[in-house]
Parts: C-alpha cells; sequence; structure tokens
C-alpha cells in the first residue's frame, strides 16, 4: 500500500479534520480551570521549589503536559463543542493519563472497544465523528474510518507524525526500519504500520543480538522466535537486514535511541566500510523535543540532595516510566503513581514497580525534614500533581502534630 499516497489523499478530505474548529478561546478556558495549578505556577515562580513545615518540594524543571498532548485534549474538546449530538468515537485512549480518559467519558466520547486484544469498530457507523489520539493511529485503522465515511478528528502529535515520514523514507529507499519502541505500544503500532519492511528493538541488549547476527550470521530461527511478534511479515533477517534506517517511539529514552542509532551506524561500518556506509544505513533525528526535555530536567533533579522521589503518571504511559527508571538506576526510593488516591492514609503508597507489579509500600514518607523530588510525564496535568503535593503536606503536616 502506497502509505503517503493514502494519507495525502485523506488530509484533502472534507471529513478530514486537523486544525480544530474554531472553539480555541473557549476551551483553552475550560482547559485552564480542570488542569491548571495557582499552586505549580507558585512553585514555578518559586524557582521550582516550595518548604512548608518539614518538606521542601522541588520540581523538575520540566514536566507535565507537553505541547503535543496539550493540542491533542484541546482538539478533543473542540470536537465535543463542534459536534454536540454526534456521536463520538476515539481509537484509543487521548493520552495515557486515567483523569483526562474519564472526562472524555463523562463527555460521552465513546471508546473502541476491544475483544480478545483486536479492537472492535462495527460500532461505527456512517456519519460518526472518530478522534486519532495523540499517539497516532495505523494506516489500515484510518483505511477503515475513511471507508465507513467517518469525520476523521486526527489529534496525532507533529513529532509522532515526524516518525512516520522517516519510516517511510526508509521504505521508499528499501531499507528496513529499525524502530526502538514497544512493539505493542499503540505508537509504535501505527508507526510500523507506515513502514515497510521492519523490525521493533526493545532496548540496547535486543539492538545488540541484532548487531551480532548482522556482523556473523546465526541461527535464523532463533531469531524470528526472538521477534515473532516485533517484525513485519515475511520478514528475514538474512535478506532484510542489509540495509537498515533508525526510527523510534517518541517517548522512549533519548540516551538509549541514540546508542543504538550508533552501535547500527559502527555495525554497518564495519560490515560494509565507511564508502558504503550510506548505501546499507540511514539515521534521522526523530527524538522528540519534550520527552528530551522532561528527562533532562529529572537528570538534573536527581543530582540534588533528594529523600525520595515522586514520579506522577498513567501506569501505561511509557514516557513516565522512563522517568521512573531514571531514579531507580540512581538508587533514589521513588514512587511512581497515576493519581493521588494511590496516596494512602496512614503513611502508606500504592506504586508501580518498573516490572509493571502494583506494590504498597507502607511507612514511606521518612520522619523529620525531608526533601521530595517531583516530577510527571507528558500527559500529567499539573492539578494531578497539585493533588499530589497537598497530599504530602497534609500527612507530614498530621504526623508532626501527633
Amino acid at each position: 500500500m502506497d502509505t503517503k499516497a493514502f494519507k495525502r489523499s485523506l488530509q484533502h478530505s472534507e471529513n478530514y479534520h486537523r486544525k480544530g474548529f474554531g472553539h480555541q478561546a473557549e476551551v483553552a478556558t475550560q482547559l485552564k480551570s480542570e488542569y491548571q495549578s495557582k499552586l505549580i505556577e507558585q512553585i514555578r515562580n518559586n524557582n521550582y521549589s516550595l518548604t512548608r513545615g518539614d518538606v521542601t518540594i522541588d520540581l523538575a524543571q520540566a514536566f507535565g503536559f507537553c505541547w503535543g498532548v496539550e493540542r491533542a485534549v484541546a482538539m478533543a474538546y473542540e470536537t465535543r463543542k463542534h459536534f454536540p449530538t454526534e456521536r463520538i468515537w476515539i481509537t484509543n485512549e487521548i493520552i495515557h493519563n486515567p483523569s483526562v480518559n474519564q472526562r472524555m467519558r463523562e463527555m460521552e466520547v465513546g471508546f473502541i472497544p476491544v475483544d480478545g486484544g483486536e479492537k472492535d469498530f462495527s460500532v461505527v457507523i456512517s456519519g460518526d465523528v472518530v478522534i486519532l489520539p495523540a499517539f497516532g493511529a495505523s494506516v489500515q485503522e484510518m483505511q477503515l474510518l475513511n471507508d465507513k465515511n467517518c469525520k476523521i478528528v486526527d489529534t496525532t502529535c507533529p513529532w509522532v507524525s515526524k516518525v512516520w515520514n522517516t519510516v517511510e523514507k526508509h521504505k521508499k529507499g528499501d531499507y528496513t526500519s529499525i524502530i526502538h519502541g514497544k512493539y505493542n505500544h499503540e505508537e509504535t503500532v501505527a508507526t510500523s504500520s507506515f513502514a515497510g519492511k521492519y523490525l521493533i528493538v526493545r532496548n540496547l541488549e535486543q539492538a545488540e543480538y541484532v548487531a551480532d547476527y548482522i556482523l556473523n550470521g546465526g541461527n535464523g530461527d532463533e531469531f524470528m522466535v526472538k521477534f515473532a511478534k516485533a517484525c513485519s511479515v515475511g520478514f528475514d533477517p538474512d535478506r532484510d537486514l542489509e540495509r537498515v534506517g533508525i526510527a523510534n517511539q517518541t517517548t522512549m529514552l533519548k540516551g538509549e535511541t541514540e546508542q543504538i542509532g550508533k552501535l547500527l551506524e559502527h555495525t554497518m561500518m564495519k560490515k560494509y566500510g565507511p564508502l558504503e556506509l550510506n548505501q546499507h544505513f540511514q539515521s534521522f533525528n526523530t527524538i522528540c523535543d519534550a520527552t528530551q526535555e522532561r528527562q533532562d530536567a529529572m537528570l538534573s533533579l536527581v543530582q540534588q540532595q533528594l529523600d525520595l522521589m515522586v514520579v506522577i503518571g498513567g501506569f501505561n504511559s511509557s514516557n513516565t516510566t522512563h522517568l521512573q527508571e531514571i531514579a531507580v538506576e540512581r538508587g533514589i526510593s521513588s514512587y511512581h503513581i497515576d493519581t493521588v488516591e494511590r496516596i494512602k492514609s496512614g503513611n502508606s503508597i500504592e506504586h508501580r514497580q518498573l516490572n509493571g507489579e502494583l506494590e504498597i509500600t507502607e511507612n514511606w514518607l521518612p520522619t523529620g525534614k525531608i526533601v521530595v523530588g517531583i516530577t510527571s510525564g507528558a500527559s500529567t496535568p499539573d492539578k494531578v500533581v497539585e493533588d499530589v503535593i497537598e497530599k504530602i503536606f497534609a500527612l507530614k503536616s498530621t504526623a508532626a502534630v501527633v
């Protein structure tokens, strides 16, 4: 399928909307009241630090809603105002934040049901409005919705679209796209749908396995078992790794994406020589600015003297998980929570571990004076961060009285 031609055709359709509907001012006021926070603004204006009693809160200097997320949420709100009576669906969570997605439900935006791991688009009929979330949607989903004569509202982040353009360039040059990402993450599912041949590597360890196979060969059957769910149909490692290009899920760790790119560049140079490198390797910068800024701010924050770290964001948010990894790698007591309700009375907290499991930790707030580092993923509203900070202040204040 010529995905570039399809995309161009779709974007010229009267049923396709990507620039909002003229309700920006009204929606901006609503978003400010629902998601912004005077307390967070106060902390920002106080050099990202605030002390109350025994607690000092140190905020990362880049956190929370990024431009792409804010844009997607605003477009979803605009869609509801522009189509007050139409049935509106969304192909996935608008962003990875439970409170924002709950607001979508309250606005009577339906989520495409999932049955046996597959989305059931039979609920959508001609004339329905369908929102594509910030992570994008696969080209197959777009084609299906276009064929159903739906009104499509595309909130895909431009950084994600940039990655799609990159894998289409790989396809045009007959390069296999090596995508640094999680094969079952909706963004990577969408990106791979625009690629020709592709292979998805989760981390540097998997990339090193691929690099070794390129240089030394290996067991093709073993290779295909390892990447069975993470490659294009008909993929052949002995044929399809001669020419490769690099792409990434925009929420992955910047440093690891760069390491993978350098590894594969050196691998192809070693195998084919520097004069032939460009015939066997392509690389474009597809690292999201917002993801990079939040990771850099986190790296700066964890260099301070912190007693503990709280990372706030959806449990299925990849960029939030990577912020948590930074704290864990440095041995800082760190707790990833998605809502303030995870902080229980009596000094206990329910939090997500890096392996995905939930754990309850007792006595997580130390006695006496403490410094708490706070950051949040790119899908987390400031109001959620405020709620968490106020809860910490309240718990410590109660403990001091007792």
